[in-house]
């Protein structure tokens, strides 16, 4: 009965952390496409994020609120790849949506999954299936066809997208290793990529030549009442998707948090098309992206499968043991 308890609360941790990264991250593209409509300076922005979750979790840890150990010089080093890589990727994404609408940002994203299994393959996880190749295929297919129909192309922002999905592969595999191997908690691991994050992030502001100049901006912004209520829903919802996402990656799989991003960019492209603009609507347009859809469900679909029937050749064999 106990057994069965516990796999029970495993499975709500998992579906929990699962739902809660899906919602926190549909939001969040939604967000940061409103506020660098109004607010430009990305590398700022991402500056701004780290630096109020830093000092969000440094005040709980003195507080009490959290049980984050405080930082070792010996983890800091093993995580300051980690911490490289999410910067990169998330500054990306960020110069991305200046230029890419929103669905043809989510089905760019979508090829993560495939720099995912890619990942895998080279570093020893073998071949993936014939379904998960399949639709793996039609997802990238997808983006081809529907970037035809892409009347406001912006080869800037598409390769801009392109890059911040391999460095978006190579900090979730990092994440999901560290996390298993130093037993760190998910705050923990969000506190050392914030604190890692900042000296970085500030020489970046710097060499781009956005400051002084975007606090400027900033301040001079600071009177809209607009302007700084999405600026303050930004920060928020940045220390929230980190929490989240890192939380799904150390409670389930790197894989897991790239399906949950693949479901969650279905209603992300369907709101896409007439939330903030942009889309320039073409059958070409929306004839890649309903297969680039489809092929993320199909590729979820695929993976869930080959994880139930792991699980139950897993069962099969352990009561083949007992007899």
């Amino acid at each position: 009965m106990e057994n069965r308890s516990d796999a029970e609360a495993s499975q709500f941790l998992s579906l929990s952390s699962a739902l809660s990264y899906g919602i926190a991250s549909m939001a969040m593209v939604f967000i940061n496409k409103a506020i660098l409509m109004e607010y430009s300076n990305s590398m700022t922005l991402l500056t701004l994020q780290q630096l109020a979750t830093a000092c969000l979790i440094h005040f709980g840890r003195r507080t009490g609120y959290t049980k984050a150990r405080s930082l070792e010089m010996a983890t800091a080093k093993k995580l300051l790849l980690v911490s490289l890589f999410y910067n990169a990727n998330v500054a990306f994404a960020l110069a991305s949506l200046k230029g890419v609408n929103i669905p043809m940002y989510i089905a760019i994203k979508r090829l993560t999954p495939l720099a995912v299994l890619i990942a895998g393959f080279f570093s020893g996880k073998g071949r993936p299936t014939t379904q998960v190749t399949l639709s793996v295929i039609l997802t990238a297919a997808g983006v081809v066809i529907a970037a035809l129909g892409d009347f406001s192309f912006d080869l800037f922002g598409y390769s801009m997208a392109l890059t911040s999905v391999f460095f978006q592969t190579m900090y979730l595999v990092l994440v999901e290793k560290s996390g298993a191997e130093d037993g760190l908690s998910s705050v923990e691991i969000m506190f050392y990529n914030s604190f890692l994050s900042l000296p970085f992030l500030l020489f970046l502001i710097i060499a781009t030549g956005e400051f002084p100049n975007s606090l400027s901006i900033l301040f001079a912004k600071s009177n809209s009442l607009y302007f700084l209520v999405i600026l303050l829903v930004s920060l928020v919802m940045g220390i929230v998707l980190n929490f989240t996402m890192f939380w799904c990656t150390v409670v389930n799989s790197a894989l897991t948090t790239t399906i949950v991003g693949v479901l969650k960019g279905v209603g992300s492209t369907t709101l896409g098309f007439v939330v903030l603009g942009g889309v320039q609507i073409h059958a070409l347009n929306v004839t890649g992206l309903m297969i680039n859809t489809a092929g993320g469900v199909w590729y979820s679909y695929a993976k869930y499968q080959q994880k139930k029937n792991k699980s139950t050749k897993m069962v099969v064999d352990v009561e083949a043991h007992r007899k």
